[in-house]
C-alpha cells in the first residue's frame, strides 16, 4: 500500500493507525504544490489534492479521512483498532463523522486559514467551541473514545494537535479533553508518528521561506 500525506496534516491518523497495525508500506510525500517526489502531478492521483489518499495493494486508490482509516483498520483485524459489528461500529462511525465535521471542518479549518477574516474566525469560534464543551464531558473517566485505543482516537489526536497553531483555543478551558491529549501523545505510535511529521515540516518551512 501507499499512503501520500503532508506531514501534521489530518493524513498523520493514517500513519498513527499504521503504526499501530505495525503495516509495511511506503509513505509518499505531497508537497504543498500538490507534486510528488519523482515531480509527478498528484491531481492525477487524487484530483481534489487532498492528503489522506492510499492506494491498496490492489491498486485502488480511496481518498476521505474517515473511510481510510476505516479500511486501515478492517485490513489489519489483529491491530485491535477497529470495534466490533453493532452498536460499538456504529460508535466508531458516529466519532469519525463527529471528529471530521464538527471538529476537522467545522472548528479548525476555518481558524488555521490565513485568509479567513476575522470575523468569519470569531463566528466560527462563537457557533462551534460547544463541540470542545461536548467532548470535554464525554472525555470524564474514559480513557479512549471507544473502550479501547481505536482509529476514532488516532484522528482525534490528530486533530487536536492543531490548537499549537490556533491560539484562541486553550486546552486548559477542557480539562477532559486536555488531558486526554497529553495522554495518547505519550503513546509509542502517536509519539513516533508526531516526532517524524514535525522534522518533514520543518524541513518543508525551510523549503518554501528558501523559495519565497
Amino acid at each position: 500500500m501507499d499512503l501520500y500525506f503532508s506531514p501534521l496534516a489530518c493524513s498523520m491518523a493514517t500513519r498513527i493507525a499504521l503504526y499501530e497495525a505495525g503495516a509495511d508500506i511506503r509513505y509518499i510525500y505531497r508537497d504543498r504544490a500538490k507534486r510528488l517526489p519523482d515531480g509527478s502531478d498528484f491531481l492525477q492521483i487524487n484530483p481534489l489534492g487532498m492528503v489522506p489518499t492510499l492506494r491498496t495493494d490492489d491498486g485502488d486508490v480511496l481518498t476521505e479521512n474517515a473511510a481510510i482509516l476505516q479500511y486501515v483498520a478492517d485490513r489489519f483485524p489483529n491491530a485491535g483498532i477497529s470495534a466490533a459489528s453493532g452498536m460499538e461500529r456504529s460508535r466508531l462511525h458516529q466519532w469519525l463523522c463527529f471528529i471530521g465535521t464538527e471538529l476537522h471542518k467545522g472548528l479548525f479549518v476555518p481558524l488555521l486559514d490565513k485568509t479567513a477574516p476575522a470575523e468569519m474566525k470569531a463566528h466560527v469560534l462563537s457557533k462551534n467551541l460547544s463541540r470542545l464543551d461536548y467532548l470535554d464531558n464525554y472525555l470524564k473517566g474514559r480513557e479512549f473514545l471507544l473502550d479501547h485505543f481505536s482509529v476514532a482516537d488516532a484522528y482525534l489526536v490528530t486533530i487536536i494537535n492543531w490548537t499549537m497553531a490556533t491560539p484562541p483555543i486553550e486546552l486548559s478551558k477542557w480539562p477532559a479533553v486536555k488531558a486526554y491529549h497529553e495522554r495518547l501523545r505519550t503513546r509509542p505510535s502517536i509519539a513516533r508518528a508526531v516526532a517524524e511529521e514535525f522534522e518533514l515540516y520543518k524541513a518543508e518551512l525551510a523549503r518554501h521561506k528558501a523559495a519565497a
